[in-house]
């Protein structure tokens, strides 16, 4: 009931659902776990039945569609990459927090960069139902605006989370956006190598 709750509220009232979640006293694997394997599969499943039973189309082309196998293996990948990107993502904030005077080391928890890891990537992972019906024009104005509202989260989540004033939570907060999409890149370069290595789309004839 605790992640529905905070999915729910991260969405409807981000301001009040942040002090909610900086008053709470859980551990980095609780807030972890019981959060990202789960939403996680919202995209990856989706968007194994999207490309394998529904596919997609340019203008007016046929349905493109991916075998079972070739689906199978790049949803456990993008799943596993999806994992990863929240913990290190959530490390990084962490760490930054150092840089701009969060606490000290005797105050400051291990939870709080993992916190907003979670539930900034909370609209992006429910934005993964879209992969059902996998139209590029969809699926990209969707997650666009995913996007702009995961960027959003950041800068209402750490003043309060991180309890600093707003100048320092704007640095703060842009520093993680940059991070982000550094690790996007990361994550497209790192696509284009595994296909080129052959673990790549197979495309039904």
């Amino acid at each position: 009931m605790a992640i529905l709750e905070h999915t729910l509220g991260i969405l409807l009232h981000p301001d009040s659902e942040w002090k909610a979640i900086r008053n709470e006293r859980h551990s980095f694997a609780q807030v972890f776990l019981s959060h990202v394997p789960i939403l996680a599969l919202i995209p990856c499943v989706s968007m194994f039945y999207g490309v394998t039973q529904v596919g997609w189309s340019i203008g007016d082309g046929d349905a493109v569609k991916l075998t079972m196998e070739s689906a199978l293996w790049l949803c456990v990948l993008t799943y596993v990459a999806m994992l990863a990107g929240v913990f290190v993502l959530g490390e990084f904030i962490n760490w930054m927090s150092k840089t701009y005077g969060v606490a000290d080391e005797a105050e400051r928890r291990h939870y709080e960069g993992t916190a907003l890891a979670v539930y900034i990537t909370t609209p992006v992972f429910l934005a993964g139902i879209v992969g059902l019906y996998p139209d590029p024009v969809i699926y990209s104005v969707v997650h666009i605006l995913a996007g702009a509202y995961a960027v959003y989260l950041v800068y209402e989540g750490i003043p309060i989370l991180m309890n600093i004033d707003k100048e320092r939570a704007f640095m703060y907060a842009s520093s993680v956006v940059t991070v982000g999409l550094v690790m996007l890149v990361m994550v497209r370069v790192g696509s284009v190598i595994i296909w080129g290595l052959g673990i790549g789309p197979v495309y039904v004839d």
